[in-house]
Order: C-alpha cells, then sequence, then structure tokens
C-alpha cells in the first residue's frame, strides 16, 4: 500500500471508531473527559490563557490563506491529478478529525449531564408554566434592584475584559455545589472574527485545538456574561450545547453580582418565553404582560442586534452547524440549545432561585 492511501485509510478507522464510541459513554467520561482531556486543556490554557488576543483565530487565517493559496497553485493540474489532489485532501481532513476528537470532541460521547447530576429531563406543561411565573418574579426583582424602575433597561457598566475575569466567581461558587464545574486558569478571549461571527449568527465559539473561548464582542453587553459563560462550560469538557447554556445560566445566576445574575435569568426567561410563544399565544402574552418593561427592552435590543445582520448567510450556517451538531452525537442539531431548559425546571424544582 502506498503512503498516499494511508490518511485517507485512517479517516475511514476514525468513522468507524466513532459510530461505535456512542455505546461506551462511561470509558469516554473515565477515560478522557476526566483524566486525559483535563491534563490537555489546562496545559493549552496555561500555554495561550495570558495572550491578550486569539491564538486560535490567527490559526485559523493563516489555514484560510495557505488552504487558498494551494487551490490556487494547483488549478492547473486539477483536471490531470485530481487523484492525487483528492487524496491529499481527504488526508489533511484525517488528521484534522483526529487532533480535533482527541483535543477536545471526545467529550461529545461523555455521559449526558442529566444521568451525571440525576436529573429528569420530562416535564409537563403545568411543570413549564410553574417555573415561568417563577422565573418572571426573580428576574424582575433583580432587574428592579439593579435600576430601581421597572420601566428601565438594564445597560451594563461592566469592561468585556472584566466580564471574562468575573465570571470565575460564579463558577466559583457553582464548584462548591458541584466539584466537576470547576473552571481553572482563565483563557477566555474576544474573538478575532466577531464580524463573520455575527453575519452567521453566533455568540461565540470553543477553539478545539487550543482551547481559548472566543466570544463574539458585538454582542449587547446585558448578555455577554452567559455567552462568556456558555463558552467556558465547554472548555472544562462538555460539548453538549444544551448542557453548556445550562451550565452557563448556573453559573451566572449563582454569581455574587447582581449584573451577572440578570444576564442569566434573562437568557433563561427568554426561552421560557419563546417556548409559550410557540405552544400557546394567549398564555404567552399574558405572562408577557408580567415581565418588567425594562426586561422587554433589553430583549428588544437584542433583537434590533440580530435583525441587523440577518442574511441569508446565517441560514446557511445555522443548516451546516445543524449537520455538524447531529453527525457528532447531538441528534437534536441546533434545537438542542433550547433543551436546557428541561435540565433548568428539573434542577430548581425543589430549590430556590
Amino acid at each position: 500500500m502506498t503512503r498516499k492511501y494511508i490518511l485517507p485509510l485512517f479517516l475511514l478507522v476514525q468513522i468507524i471508531f466513532l459510530k461505535i464510541l456512542p455505546f461506551f459513554p462511561d470509558f469516554v467520561e473515565g477515560l478522557y473527559s476526566n483524566n486525559l482531556y483535563i491534563r490537555i486543556s489546562h496545559f493549552s490554557r496555561v500555554l495561550l490563557g495570558k495572550i491578550s488576543f486569539s491564538v486560535g483565530d490567527c490559526i485559523y487565517a493563516v489555514l484560510i490563506l495557505s488552504m487558498i493559496s494551494w487551490f490556487w497553485r494547483i488549478r492547473k493540474t486539477w483536471r490531470t491529478d485530481w487523484k492525487d489532489h483528492l487524496l491529499k485532501i481527504v488526508g489533511k481532513i484525517s488528521v484534522f478529525y483526529f487532533f480535533f476528537h482527541l483535543l477536545w470532541a471526545f467529550n461529545y460521547y461523555r455521559k449526558p449531564l442529566f444521568e451525571k447530576m440525576e436529573i429528569k429531563r420530562e416535564y409537563s406543561d403545568a411543570d413549564l408554566l410553574a417555573f415561568t411565573k417563577r422565573l418572571i418574579v426573580k428576574t424582575n426583582e433583580v432587574q428592579f434592584k439593579i435600576t430601581k424602575n421597572k420601566d428601565e433597561k438594564i445597560n451594563f457598566p461592566y469592561s468585556q475584559e472584566e466580564v471574562f475575569k468575573m465570571n470565575l466567581n460564579g463558577y466559583d461558587n457553582l464548584a462548591e455545589e458541584h466539584p466537576y464545574f470547576k473552571y481553572k486558569t482563565l483563557s477566555v478571549k474576544k474573538s478575532l472574527f466577531s464580524v463573520p461571527l455575527t453575519y452567521m449568527g453566533f455568540g461565540g465559539y470553543l477553539n478545539p485545538f487550543t482551547n481559548e473561548a472566543q466570544v463574539n464582542d458585538l454582542l449587547p453587553m446585558y448578555s455577554f456574561p452567559l455567552t462568556a459563560s456558555h463558552e467556558m462550560a465547554h472548555q472544562i469538557g462538555f460539548a453538549s450545547e444544551n448542557e453548556c447554556n445550562f451550565i452557563g445560566v448556573l453559573a451566572t445566576v449563582k454569581n455574587d453580582n447582581l449584573y451577572y445574575q440578570y444576564s442569566g435569568y434573562s437568557f433563561a426567561l427568554r426561552y421560557c418565553l419563546g417556548i409559550w410563544k410557540f405552544k400557546n399565544e394567549k398564555i404567552f402574552e399574558v405572562l408577557k404582560k408580567q415581565v418588567n418593561p425594562g426586561i422587554l427592552k433589553n430583549y428588544q435590543e437584542s433583537q434590533d442586534f440580530w435583525k441587523q445582520y440577518d442574511t441569508f448567510i446565517d441560514e446557511g450556517f445555522h443548516f451546516i452547524y445543524d449537520s455538524f451538531l447531529k453527525s457528532n452525537n447531538q441528534k437534536d442539531g441546533m434545537e438542542s440549545y433550547s433543551k436546557f431548559i428541561d435540565l433548568m425546571i428539573n434542577y430548581y424544582k425543589e430549590k430556590e432561585f
């Protein structure tokens, strides 16, 4: 067998292996997520955490330019040597795929968080309604404590760099109750690709190769702590989007700072209201009237922000990312973002906010 076939065949082996892996979540949890990955992520964050800019974004930029350059160089030989070029492309994908999983993505196959925390996933409409009403009361309370005026929207007083550091307080408080949420060695950066990210409809992402959490720095600031906390949850080894939404909310509402609590509670409330808008328009309208106008103004602020970047591009990337999630053991795809509500409802069923 010639060397040019080795990496493409290795890609096939990896795909077969990943088809089997979902049947062994405890194996992934013990050997990888709670062992090897902790060492890898700690090393990456120590190495890159103190660098002020996103090293991962720079690497991506170089790779994109290299790809464009390579395709330009082979443009005249593509027809005659297409087989060799195709094998090279598949070989590079094979290497990329290997390191993607080794450095982070095996976490897609770990034990689900609802099993780890012994949280039920089922809930009734009555459960959802009771939770939404409690959430409205709490979010109203926090908004009024900050503004002293229920009609005034939250204006966030901290810088983005301060958000990253202050988010650690919420994770520290959360880890006192659940040690596996402990976050060490900060490595959260403003993305150099914030404008493209916005057009794609994303608030941030984790670079799986450098373990840097990238946050879109154009986002409305009242929601910024929640988005950063979501990406930090990816950093500590949780791949599922619904689990990271859940962890992100917990890490913000358990922060000692009211602005951070507001970021978490208002995020969860917006999703609950969205579910009711879909399920029952009449109940939604009744619930909406109970929400302080200042909170609704923040929601409008977010809506206006995303609307100005609303093009066919975000729909295309959401379709691609939906397919990506489904291919990585996340059967709900993009819908998984809203699935954190079932965890929230059952987590807080017998707990106070």
